[in-house]
């Protein structure tokens, strides 16, 4: 036996497994790419040599209205050269040599249905160079409640396309996006950027539904899956309804955010080539059977925000998203154990609605029920006015992370949470409470025999990587 750390709460606890227990640790998991040297140089090339469209010099001129839209605080990174850092000012030189006004430029968060994000928050995402460079009123967060928001029509899968006007009034919208692994339908990035952060609910849970992500093809994450398929029809048909099209710089990013490659263009043309680069740097294969039991370390604060490892229904999300990066090197009814504090801190201020919805979810016999209370919840107007206010996610997200929680739910044939404070939550999610890792070895016995193979990744706070079987 060996001792193994994982995360757990605000700190770690330590806990005894089987030697041959693979553990799947950032940065040692597998040899990474080497990172770009110069991300600028590479960003800078890859906007004057587009994929698939023209220079952003050839598209606009005197006049033009331009929307720029980046990725919110969930991924990306802070640091001097990260991708939001490194593109944004660059763009904004190439705007000015069209002859492009400062003026005519609008900078949009792409939040979804996350919390917005605040000045200091911007400054940080940003850089000072950029707060700099425009108006205080020039970078602004979407709003998936603004009541002009426009309405498309639905996509190819008969999908509501409402999406935020300022993408229909811009001559052309730049959409930057970062290229990683991300469980919700392979990769985020390419189309999901648009399709689900610069949308409105109703477009969102199109596809953040049980019909869609309780479907086979959702585990292990895909981007083939029937979820992925949605993303690039209603995203095409908002292309469909702007002046351009999207002009895309997405860059692949290591697990330190680092760029390993940057491309520009028009979006299939993007997804085609970071697509492969990120499958090399998120993809580990695993040799051997599948393996039988997954071990977890969740830690109370990560990238949803404070309370993701004690509020039970984001803890069944991480579960869920835990299941789906891993599902082609597990067995189909895997044994699941997170070392969760569970206590039944569900930080209202932020996901008010998730306490609403727990006691919905103990009055319903499947997770994919919940969608009787949708409408209901998602228009409370005391929860939407905390999203718009800035002060809350919207209340749609606390489905969003339900039904992933139900993926966690459907696939696993016992989920046990080592370590729960208040037993009474962890059972309410449909999991059972344990002491500890070792406890729950124990107990899983009779369902994966005394020599299981094991999974184990110790840090939920980076979950880099993608699983794959042999």
């Amino acid at each position: 036996m060996r001792t193994i750390r994982l995360e757990y709460g605000d700190g770690t606890v330590d806990a005894q497994v089987p030697d041959d227990a693979i553990e799947i640790v950032t940065g040692r998991a597998h040899q990474e790419p080497e990172p770009l040297a110069d991300p600028v140089a590479a960003t800078r090339d890859a906007l004057r040599s587009p994929l698939g469209m023209p220079p952003i010099s050839q598209q606009v001129g005197r006049g033009s209205k331009i929307t720029i839209a980046f990725p919110d605080r969930v991924k990306g990174g802070v640091h001097p050269t990260a991708h939001r850092r490194v593109t944004i000012p660059l763009v904004l030189d190439e705007l000015e040599r069209a002859g492009v006004r400062a003026s005519d430029v609008t900078l949009v968060c792409a939040i979804g249905l996350h919390r917005k994000n605040t000045t200091e928050e911007f400054r940080s995402l940003l850089g000072d160079a950029v707060l700099d460079r425009l108006g205080a009123s020039q970078i602004v967060n979407h709003d998936a409640e603004d009541p002009d928001n426009a309405d498309v029509g639905v996509s190819r899968h008969g999908d509501p396309v409402q999406l935020n006007r300022r993408l229909l009034d811009s001559d052309l919208t730049i959409l930057l996006g970062h290229t990683s692994g991300n469980p919700y339908g392979g990769f985020s990035g390419g189309y999901k950027m648009p399709a689900t952060r610069l949308t409105t609910w109703r477009s969102i849970r199109a596809h953040h539904s049980p019909a869609s992500m309780h479907r086979p093809d959702f585990v292990p994450a895909s981007t083939d899956s029937h979820f992925r398929h949605q993303l690039r029809s209603i995203g095409r048909a908002m292309e469909a309804a702007m002046p351009r099209p999207f002009f895309s710089i997405d860059a692949v990013l290591d697990s330190g955010s680092r760029q390993l490659l940057v491309a520009a263009g028009a979006v299939p043309d993007v997804e085609g080539a970071t697509w492969p680069v990120a499958r090399q740097r998120t993809e580990i294969m695993l040799a051997g059977p599948p393996a039988d039991v997954l071990i977890i370390g969740m830690p109370r604060n990560f990238h949803y925000g404070n309370g993701m490892g004690s509020n039970p229904i984001l803890m069944t999300q991480a579960i869920g998203s835990s299941i789906t990066r891993a599902g082609s090197a597990l067995r189909k009814d895997p044994v699941i154990i997170a070392t969760s504090i569970c206590d039944g801190f569900f930080n209202e201020p932020e996901f008010p609605a998730t306490v609403a919805l727990y006691d919905a979810l103990q009055g319903v016999d499947f997770v994919a029920d919940l969608v009787r209370f949708e409408d209901n919840y998602a228009t409370r107007e005391d929860w939407v006015d905390a999203y718009r206010s800035g002060v809350a996610y919207h209340p749609f997200h606390a489905f969003s992370m339900a039904y992933m929680g139900g993926v966690a739910i459907n696939r696993a044939s016992a989920i046990f949470i080592a370590g729960a404070k208040d037993v009474g939550y962890a059972q309410g999610m449909g999991c059972r409470p344990v002491a500890s890792v070792e406890d729950a070895l124990a107990a899983a016995e009779p369902q994966v025999g005394r020599d299981p193979k094991i999974l184990v990744v110790p840090k939920l706070s980076k979950p880099a990587y993608h699983l794959v079987g042999g």
